[in-house]
């Protein structure tokens, strides 16, 4: 069975899902920054996807069987999410730096829509290729 996307295309369609789940936990933290005692909540974004995409190779999975499906770059978008150790405490308890989420989330947004953009070309010349102008 031949795979239609290669390494590169799986690589940007997790890359989209764990952008969306750091959107997620930055979004969270932005609606929560005046509530008390709330702690900022963080995830390591390249840590997360080079462990979706299994980068060092630890679990990689192969078949044994000719029958069996090939197995795609892309592993599972689950990632561990955390109480952000590295921001101050307010007078509240809370530990939402607003200025930094924002930051964050702009960088996020601008990231995600480049891996789009992507996507979108590589599904052009894919269609290209079939002569669907």
């Amino acid at each position: 069975m031949s795979n239609l996307f290669d390494k590169t295309t799986d690589a940007l369609a997790t890359s989209l899902r764990m952008r969306q789940i750091r959107h997620n936990v930055t979004a969270a933290n932005i609606a929560n920054a005046e509530t008390p005692n709330y702690h900022a909540k963080k995830m390591d974004f390249e840590d997360a996807l080079a462990s979706a995409l299994d980068v060092d190779g630890k679990s990689k999975m192969s078949t044994t069987n000719s029958s069996h499906f090939a197995n795609g770059a892309a592993g599972t978008t689950t990632t561990e999410i955390y109480d952000n150790p590295d921001v101050a405490v307010n007078n509240d308890g809370n530990t939402v730096d607003l200025q930094q989420e924002m930051t964050s989330q702009a960088e996020n947004v601008t990231l995600y829509k480049a891996a789009l953009q992507l996507i979108n070309k590589k599904m052009a010349s894919i269609k290209y290729a079939l002569g669907e102008r």
